[in-house]
């Protein structure tokens, strides 16, 4: 087997979007400037490798502000975002707090407001109990939006008051699916407001352009990244849905299935928005044990968004 030629398909852009980027960023300089511990509440990004290396330099994950033992120390929120109950209670423990939110998902909260305060009734199309539909959802008066999760949802959906509805979406669906979901609402509700653009990240939608690239042509694909990144996970599915049935998410936990790999003469790879590069690496290292390989690395665009840190961290 050690000489078994295998070509992989590196699929660009992948890993770290400029949100991620921003809040690790946000998490370091925090420390810097505050000393450590600093408070994180969630996990920062979704990806374990990240959230261990931040806790070796001084970073405390907690779940709730209650948990917090110290409270002269500083507590940052995570990319995805918090409803409008955690600054206020953040306010009320006299705790100071840095908000790491990713500036895109800060867009559809400021769309979710505005078009409340303009009188419509929302559909946030997202997944359950994810943190960023908890914090867009948390934006608002609970009678005023409402979460579609699917199709069917979607076409059961009856309007329970007489206002003018509007849709927004999480930042990391699959493009695919929400574009199913959206025709739905569209047809049923042909007056439905919609956002001036789309509310899907510009890196969701590039990661899984570049897996549509490729996926038919790999015999396997695989997504470094976590369990509970939503946009790693939109992957997999993406690579499933364009012509690459074997694919599968390499988590913290995963063993490479080399055996797998074995009868394969393609294999695609790539990360999600959460995952450092370093994983991709350490993958591919894993690979070059047991193959020879010829990487050759698929780009559809170039990405050069930057977010600017908080003015109080400089």
């Amino acid at each position: 087997m050690s000489n078994k030629n295998l070509k992989i398909l590196l699929a660009s852009p992948r890993g770290f979007c400029a949100g991620v980027d921003r809040a690790i960023e946000i998490v370091k300089k925090s420390i810097n400037k505050f000393g450590s511990p600093v408070y994180v509440r969630h996990e920062i990004v979704h990806n374990k490798h990240v959230v261990d290396s931040l806790k070796k330099i001084g970073a405390i994950f907690v779940e709730e502000l209650e948990e917090i033992k110290d409270k002269t120390r500083p507590v940052i929120f995570s990319a995805h975002g918090v409803p409008k109950s955690v600054p206020k209670e953040a306010s009320n423990l006299n705790i100071t707090y840095v908000d790491a939110t990713c500036p895109l998902v800060s867009k559809v909260h400021r769309e979710a407001e505005n078009l409340n305060k303009k009188g419509s009734h929302i559909l946030l199309i997202g997944h359950k109990n994810h943190p960023e539909v908890i914090g867009t959802m948390g934006q608002l008066p609970n009678e005023s939006i409402d979460l579609i999760e699917n199709v069917e949802d979607a076409q059961k959906y009856s309007k329970k008051n007489g206002k003018k509805l509007a849709y927004i979406t999480q930042t990391t669906l699959s493009v695919d699916d929400a574009r199913e979901i959206i025709n739905v609402l569209k047809k049923k509700f042909p007056d439905i407001n919609e956002p001036k653009k789309e509310d899907i990240c510009y890196a969701t939608t590039n990661r899984q352009s570049a897996v549509k690239k490729i996926a038919k042509k790999c015999d396997m694909f695989f997504v470094i990244g976590s369990r509970n990144s939503s946009n790693s996970v939109r992957l997999v599915e993406v690579a499933k849905n364009n012509g690459c049935d074997k694919s599968e998410l390499i988590h913290s936990e995963s063993k490479v299935p080399l055996d797998k790999i074995a009868n394969c003469k393609t294999v695609g790879i790539s990360s999600g928005a959460s995952a450092p590069e370093i994983l991709v690496e350490k993958f591919i290292s894993e690979l070059k044990k047991e193959f020879t390989l010829e990487i050759e690395e698929v780009e559809i665009i170039k990405e050069n968004i930057t977010f600017k840190i908080p003015g109080k961290l400089n």
